[in-house]
Order: C-alpha cells, then sequence, then structure tokens
C-alpha cells in the first residue's frame, strides 16, 4: 500500500533513536552480546535515548574494535522497507557519533574500505559520519555490519577507552545522484533547467572554469551524471587535472564519491590521471583510500595500470594496500577471472619502473595469484614489447618468482617465452633452478614441440643442449615439413625418433564419469614419471585432498585414480604402508603402485566412478519402500569385509565416512583413503571408534543419505538405534555400538547377521527351520520347539496371532490339508514356521494357482507380514545346532568392485 510522506513521518516520529546495551569487548577484539536488540519491527515506537555500548577495555589492544551494529541494520532495514511504499519515496539520514573518553587516537583516521561514510574530525574527542540511504539501494545491507572504530594504544600504561555509539534515523526527501532519471534537479533562482546541467557537463570537459562558475551561479546540479555512462562534473574536472575547477566543485557541493556506471569515483580517476595534487584535495573527502570500481579497480590499481609513478608513491603512503587482490563482479569470479594485484597489472602493461618500486620500495608480493592462478611473471609475459618484457622478468626472478606457475591453456612462463620468439627470454628462463623444459601445456605440447612447429631452430637446439626430452611428438616429421633440413638432423642426434607413433585414436576408456577426460590425456604427450602418466590440471582432477587432490592417470596404461602428497607426508606414508600389506583384501580400493617426483609422492589406486555419498545423493528419490535393499546390503557387506580384515592385518582405519567409500559402474563397493589408519596398538577405543562409525554408515545407507553424516554423528547411541527403519538394521547397529571385549573379532560375527541376509535367504531360513521334524509334529518336548518359545518378558510380537493377518483364503486353503484330523494351524511361532514350510513347498502346485496369485513372493509377503520374525529366530538359535540352517553370508556372490584389490592381479589392466 503506498503511503503519504506525512504519514510515513508519523508512524516513524518515535523512532528518532534506538536504546540498548548491545555488547562489549572481552579481549583482543572479541565481541559478546549483552542483550537482543530491543527492536524487532519496522515503525514500532521505542523509548526516547541513544544507543551506548558498555564500557570496553582496550588496554591490550593495538588494532580493531569492531561495533556489533546488528540492530542498527535491522532497524534501518526496517524503516527503508517502509519507505520503499511511500509517494514520492523517501530517504533515510543516519548520523552516527563515536566518543572516546579519554582521547587516544592516532593522528590520522584509518578508513574502512567497507564504508562509504565520509569521516570528519568533529573535536579533540569525538568521531562522526552520516550517510543518505535511498529506498532502492541494497548497499546498506553490506555495510552495516561491517561498522568499525579503528584506535590505536598510543601509552605504554594501558589504560581504558569509553565509547558511546549514538545513532540517530531522520526521514528525509529523496535525492539520488546516481539515477540522472530520478533525481530533481536543484535550482536556486528558478531559471536552471536540464539543459543547463547537459552545459556544465560540457564546460567542465572544456575546462571552461568561467562558464562553469556561472551555471553553477545559476544553479545547475553540480552533482548532474550523464545517463550512458554516468559521467559529473567532478569527475570530468578530475580528469582534465583541473585542480581549480576540482576545487570549485567541491565547494558547491560536489559529491567526491559519486560513482559512475562502473563504479569509479572522482578518487579512482583522479589516480588514473597521476594527479598528485587532486588526489589530496580528494583524500579527506572519501571514506576509504581503496575503495574500488564494480570491477575491484582501486586508486592504486590503476595507478599501476597506467604508470603513474607519482600518485602511486602518494597512495602508498596514505594507506593503499599494495597486494589487495582484485575483487570481481559474482558471476565474472565464478568463470575464475579477477584476484589480479596492482603488480600483475603493472607487469602486463609494462611499466619497468613502477614493477621495480612495487617489488622493491612497497614490498609487493611477487607470488600472489589471480583466480586462475597466474602470477606477476605470467602477466609479464602477456605484453609485446620484448626489450620490457625482458627488463621485467629479470626483476621478477631477481625476487624469486615461481616459474612453474600457469597461464591460460595451462601454458608455463617457458612455453609463453617460446611463443615470443625471444631468445634471450628463453635463456633467461631456462637458467632458473627449478624450471621444468618438459612440461606442456593442454594440448600436451612442450616448449621444444612449440620452438619446432614455430621454425625456431635456436630455440630448439637451446632447449635441447639443456635436456629437452625428444619423444614430445613428431619432431623430425614436423621440422621437415618445414624444410629445417639442419633442425632435422639436429633432432636425430639427440634422440627424435624416426617412427614416432601418437596413441591410437580409436581408444576407449573404461570408466564412463572419466571418459572424456581419460580421452584427452591419453592422446596428450605427458612426459612419464616413472610407470605413470600424469597432468595436474583441473581438467583431470576427481577431487580436492587436505594435502595435494586426486587426478586422473595412467599407470602401466590402467586407468587410476593418483593421490598426491608431498614426498615426507606421514599420511602419505601410512597410506601406502597400508595398502601394500592388504594387496589381498578386495574390498579395499586396489593398490598398483607409486612413484617419487621432484618432492611430491604419487599413489596410484583403481578408478572409481563415484563415492557413497555422490551416489545416494544421484539416486536420492527412488524408493525402496516395501522392496528388498539390494545396494544397501552389498555395500555394506564389502564395508564390513574390508574393515575386518583390516582389523584382523593389525590396523585400524580411523576415517571411516560416505566419502571414503568407492562405488563402480556395477554398484559394488570398496573401501578408500587409509592415510589417517594406524597400526593397532591393542587399546580397544582405536577398534570401537571404526565399529561406531561403521553404525552411522549403516543408518546413512539405509535411510539413502537423507540424514546427513555429520548430522549422525551428533545424535546419541540410543537415538540412533530409534532411527533405524526395521528390526535388523536396530539389531545390527546397537551390535556395533556395544561390541562387548572381543572388539577384534567383533565383525567375523556380524557378518552372519541377517542384515546381510536376503530376502530369499531368510525366507529359506524359515523354511528349513520350519522343516525341522519337531516343528511338524508339534513335539513339545523337541529342543527347537522348547528354544523357539517366547519368554514371559518378551515385548509382543507381529506374528503373536499370526493365523488372522495371512488373507483367509489362503489360510482356509492351508488348512484343508488338517481337516480329517482337525488339527489346524494355530498362533504358536512353530506352526507359523510350519505353515511357511508347507506353503513353500506346495505354492507351485497347479492347484494352488489363486493361492500364488494372492501371496505373489513369498519371500516379499513375510518379510511384510511378520518384519520382526527373521531377527526372532535368529536371537533364539544363534549359538545353537540350528545354525546350519542360516546362510553362509560371508562368501555369497555380490557385485565387486572394479577398483578393489586383487593380490596378484592388482597391476594388470
Amino acid at each position: 500500500m503506498v503511503q503519504e510522506p506525512a504519514s510515513a513521518l508519523a508512524a516513524l516520529s518515535g523512532a528518532r533513536d534506538i536504546p540498548g546495551c548491545f555488547g562489549k569487548l572481552v579481549d583482543k577484539g572479541k565481541l559478546e552480546n549483552e542483550c537482543p536488540d530491543p527492536v524487532s519491527a519496522a515503525g514500532s515506537t521505542c523509548e526516547q535515548g541513544p544507543l551506548r555500548t558498555s564500557c570496553w577495555d582496550v588496554s591490550s589492544l593495538s588494532s580493531v574494535l569492531l561495533l556489533n551494529v546488528g540492530p542498527i541494520r535491522r532497524r534501518a532495514c526496517g524503516l527503508l522497507t517502509i519507505l520503499k511504499a511511500c509517494s514520492p519515496p523517501l530517504a533515510l539520514l543516519l548520523t552516527y557519533r563515536v566518543v572516546l573518553e579519554p582521547m587516544v587516537w592516532p593522528e590520522g583516521v584509518v578508513r574502512d574500505p567497507a564504508l562509504l561514510l565520509s569521516l570528519s574530525f568533529l573535536g579533540s574527542a569525538q568521531r562522526a559520519g552520516s550517510l543518505t540511504l535511498q529506498p532502492q539501494e541494497e548497499l546498506f545491507t553490506c555495510w552495516l555490519p561491517c561498522l568499525r572504530v579503528r584506535c590505536c594504544q598510543r601509552n605504554n600504561q594501558g589504560g581504558g577507552v569509553l565509547p558511546d555509539l549514538e545513532v540517530v534515523f531522520t526521514i528525509m526527501e529523496t535525492k539520488n545522484h546516481n539515477n540522472p532519471q530520478e533525481r530533481p534537479t536543484p535550482s536556486t533562482n528558478g531559471r536552471a533547467s536540464v539543459e543547463d546541467n547537459h552545459l556544465l557537463l560540457k564546460a567542465t570537459k572544456n575546462e571552461d572554469i568561467e562558464l562553469v562558475r556561472q551555471l553553477l551561479k545559476k544553479g545547475a546540479d553540480v552533482n548532474f551524471q550523464d545517463e550512458e555512462f554516468g559521467w559529473s562534473p567532478l569527475h570530468n574536472a578530475v580528469q582534465s587535472d583541473n585542480e581549480d575547477m576540482v576545487d570549485l566543485l567541491l565547494n558547491h557541493g560536489a559529491e567526491p564519491c559519486l560513482r559512475k556506471r562502473n563504479g569509479a569515483t572522482p578518487f579512482i580517476v583522479a589516480a588514473i590521471a597521476g594527479n598528485v595534487k587532486v588526489l589530496k584535495l580528494l583524500l579527506p573527502k572519501v571514506a576509504d583510500v581503496n575503495e574500488c570500481d564494480v570491477h575491484g579497480f582501486t586508486a592504486f590499481v590503476e595507478a599501476s595500470v597506467y604508470g603513474r609513478v607519482e600518485a602511486l608513491r602518494f597512495l602508498y603512503k596514505n594507506g593503499a594496500k599494495v597486494n589487495l587482490r582484485r575483487k570481481a563482479k559474482q558471476d565474472q569470479e565464478k568463470i575464475r577471472k579477477g584476484g589480479a594485484t596492482a603488480l600483475m597489472h603493472a607487469a602486463e602493461e609494462g611499466h619497468v619502473d613502477v614493477v621495480r618500486i612495487l617489488l622493491h620500495e612497497m614490498g609487493a608480493d611477487v607470488n600472489a595469484r589471480d583466480n586462475m592462478g597466474r602470477n606477476a611473471l605470467t602477466y609479464a609475459l602477456l605484453n609485446s614489447d620484448g626489450e620490457k618484457v625482458k627488463a621485467i622478468t629479470r626483476l621478477l626472478l631477481d625476487c624469486k618468482v615461481d616459474v612453474s606457475v600457469r597461464g591460460e591453456g595451462r601454458k608455463t612462463p617457458l612455453i609463453l617465452a617460446v611463443e615470443k620468439k625471444n631468445l634471450g627470454l628463453v635463456q633467461m628462463l631456462l637458467e632458473q633452478k627449478h624450471i621444468e623444459m618438459n612440461d606442456t601445456d593442454i594440448e600436451g605440447k612442450t616448449a621444444l614441440h612449440l620452438a619446432v612447429e614455430l621454425k625456431l631452430g635456436e630455440i630448439a637446439k637451446l632447449l635441447c643442449h639443456k635436456g629437452a626430452r625428444t619423444d614430445c611428438g613428431d619432431l623430425l616429421a614436423i621440422a621437415r615439413r618445414n624444410y629445417d633440413r639442419d633442425l632435422a638432423k639436429f633432432l636425430w642426434q639427440h634422440g627424435a625418433v624416426e617412427d614416432f607413433h601418437p596413441p591410437a585414436q580409436d581408444w576407449k576408456p573404461q570408466s564412463s564419469r572419466w571418459g572424456e577426460a581419460l580421452k584427452h590425456l591419453h592422446r596428450i604427450y605427458r612426459p612419464m614419471i616413472g610407470k605413470l602418466k600424469i597432468f595436474i590440471e583441473e581438467e583431470y582432477k576427481i577431487a580436492d585432498t587436505s594435502e595435494g587432490g586426486i587426478y586422473l592417470g595412467f599407470y602401466e596404461d590402467q586407468e587410476v585414480a593418483v593421490k598426491l602428497f608431498y614426498e615426507g607426508s606421514t599420511h602419505g606414508q601410512n597410506e601406502v604402508s597400508l595398502l601394500q600389506s592388504n594387496r589381498t583384501n578386495s574390498n579395499v580400493v586396489t593398490f598398483y603402485g607409486s612413484e617419487n617426483y621432484r618432492g611430491s609422492l604419487y599413489v596410484c589406486l583403481g578408478l572409481c566412478e563415484h563415492t557413497l555419498e555422490e551416489h545416494l545423493a544421484d539416486h536420492r528419490g527412488e524408493a525402496v519402500q516395501n522392496k528388498e535393499d539390494e545396494f544397501a546390503r552389498n555395500v555394506l557387506s564389502s564395508l564390513f569385509k574390508a574393515v575386518e580384515e583390516l582389523h584382523l592385518s593389525g590396523y585400524t582405519h580411523q576415517d571411516l565416512q560416505p566419502q571414503n567409500v568407492l562405488i563402480d559402474s556395477k554398484n559394488g563397493a570398496c573401501l578408500a583413503d587409509f592415510d589417517k589408519s594406524i597400526k593397532w596398538t591393542g587399546d580397544p577405543q582405536e577398534i570401537e571408534r571404526d565399529l561406531e562409525a561403521l553404525a552411522l554408515l549403516v543408518l546413512y545407507v539405509v535411510k539413502q543419505g537423507d540424514i546427513s553424516f555429520e548430522r549422525l554423528k551428533d545424535l546419541r547411541p540410543e537415538e540412533l538405534v530409534q532411527l533405524s527403519p526395521d528390526e535388523e538394521t536396530r539389531d545390527l547397529i546397537h551390535h556395533l555400538l556395544f561390541p562387548g571385549d572381543n572388539v577384534k573379532d567383533h565383525l567375523s560375527g556380524l557378518l552372519g547377521h541377517p542384515f546381510f541376509w536376503s530376502w530369499a535367504s531368510r525366507y529359506r531360513t524359515l523354511r528349513d527351520v520350519g522343516n525341522e521334524s519337531d516343528i511338524k509334529t508339534r513335539n513339545a518336548d523337541g529342543k527347537v520347539f522348547q528354544l523357539l518359545q517366547p519368554g514371559t518378558s518378551e515385548l509382543s510380537t507381529s506374528f503373536a496371532q499370526w493365523t488372522t493377518k495371512i488373507d483367509q483364503f489362503v489360510m482356509k486353503e492351508m488348512n484343508k490339508f488338517y481337516k480329517k484330523k482337525g488339527n489346524f494351524y494355530q498362533d504358536t511361532v512353530g506352526d507359523l514356521l510350519k505353515f511357511i514350510r508347507n506353503l513353500g513347498e506346495h505354492i507351485h502346485e497347479e492347484t494352488n494357482k489363486e493361492m500364488k496369485s494372492i501371496i505373489g513372493e513369498p519371500s516379499q509377503y513375510f518379510q511384510e507380514k511378520f518384519p520382526d520374525l527373521v531377527m526372532y529366530v535368529y536371537r533364539k538359535l544363534q549359538n545353537t545346532e540350528y545354525t546350519k540352517h542360516f546362510p553362509k553370508t560371508h562368501n555369497l556372490n555380490k557385485p565387486r568392485c572394479d577398483g578393489g584389490g586383487g593380490g596378484e592381479q592388482a597391476g594388470q589392466p
């Protein structure tokens, strides 16, 4: 509903001040809330009075006090919501004042980049500022939580500081200088017009200061902006280096924080122009020396881009951040744009002096990376001026720049230097200790391969003399096609082969998920690391790890997942040691081998399609209600066997979780990630941790990942049991959480648990027990008959009155067998088992077609009718001679993980 300004003002008449103590600084910048925000709804009235803090003791501080302005932010958001509905729109003036007693202020004000506020000095003991918030703006949601008061301890004696924050909200008319279409045109005498505003823009652009004075006197809008790019009179004056005009405009109320369409303020434009005097005029009036435009360019970065040395030094002395990485728009960051520093831009533009100053005077980080992973050396090699590139490269190399960094197309600095056809530059890079001349770009081409292609004989010979490999492509054929007989002869003398055969184009990968990346890796040239072919590049990355990531590779031509560690990594050594000791464990990921190269350890493992977490996420919603969950049973069976073998071989895993269980294309599972595994010391808790994690994994898999593993870890044991969907799962989890004394062999017994029995096996077990003669004859003295009798304290079961739950037609037909003797089925466990046995024997007979159509699949029918029957029989008969009727689940056929271990065949394709 649209409100008139008067009604809005009346509704908010009591909202000028917000009372309430809201926080205190306890120690080293830590803020604790003392009470909640007293105002929760916009427009509600509250008691008069300022928003004040409690006493903060900063005797131990030297940096930042962070004011909790959450209540202020919520109030501003609420008020602006109402103001948006007003016609005409209203604005909100937020005025704040911070008072410090006694005064402990530094000589200068350190400005916060998150604020669009002008901080002014209002006396010896206070700082204050204000900001007009427009209803259509969203910026206030960003800066209000970041309001900071920075103060430095100046005396060595310590002492307390008492800061009070006072905030006042004032309703006022809208005046948005950033939206030319909605902005009213100010006029002091009624003669100014839109035409005068455009004339003012033109006059400032033409540096006609007298006309500017006349137009301002006439009432032209000093903050008028052109509609196309948002240039204002002050922007024009700054660009023109006209100090007098800048001063004139500022004195007539020109807004120093006004932004063009690209977000550039007059201050940023002044840095581009490089006029230090103009920068000095504007600096006291800007909120932050590190303010940036919408593309992340600060004044300091722009000075480096345009080579403005004096402006660069001035900005540096006044707090500009040298290594601030350029913040790109969110959509640009998603494609890895942005992140460059002033040094990178200066290097790209070829400003040798600026690069020298940044490195030697301002301490620029020579190895900072942008969002694509490029450093200043990569940027320097983008410049077209060969001499400037060499000079900047020398400066960067002297400062130990990383020469292994990669640019677009995964090109190394050496490859980029070859592309520039600059022999001196190539030689300079080859002198570096850590240069890798055989690295390839994304197409698998080395520096030597490119040199031969580009007919650069001298560079190709230099690379060969420095040790470049000549098996990186059909170099002889390329040289001959270029009619370079001398180079072809030279390459032949250095080992280039005549009959080079590239990988077959019709090669097909085994993996479906990683197929395209594997095809590419198979096709391109890569220098071998022992028996391993790998390319450390994003296209081939499988997953991130805490140390080095997991990548696709080929080990002895077998598709593998390669896990990277640094060479001395304890985790890496643990993983290799355990995998070597468990090569015959078919439920553990296959270990093919490992390689060491240039300080890195490459562990080559069987390649699978997904982790358990990914698989369940991909199949979420595929219900298995009233159906047998074969996937859960098979995956958990593999997992239990893997952990059992680990325990029996003297190891514990210590990091069982869904990400460490791998699933192949056939839904086979194997256990992976042993970098945290340890040799069992005999402490039961080490194995108990594995058993507890297995309990969580059981419920996680049975619930199809609907409950996150992290959430399950926070639940108590009794809560986990309660969440179990069936009797088998409940009992299995209970045994895992409460294993008893013999923890090492505990899993061996659990692998025979009914949870791992298929429905067919459960049905077969019930039939076989029902086939015992004592059951068939109701021999009350028989051992099995007595074992199956319920105890007096046992809970009610689903089969207590089982004859009433069976379909009445089926029950009637089955009782016909005993009609003559009148010996009908009774509600006992023995008779139910006999009924199941008899039905199984006769249901497929021709005369029982109708009964079969009602029952359907008997194993499913009885599982659904009596879900606790199997566990009842199992508990009663376990550890007796009648376990002969239980299935031998330890050796049941199930899908085997393609990536699982395989003993002697582990290294075979």
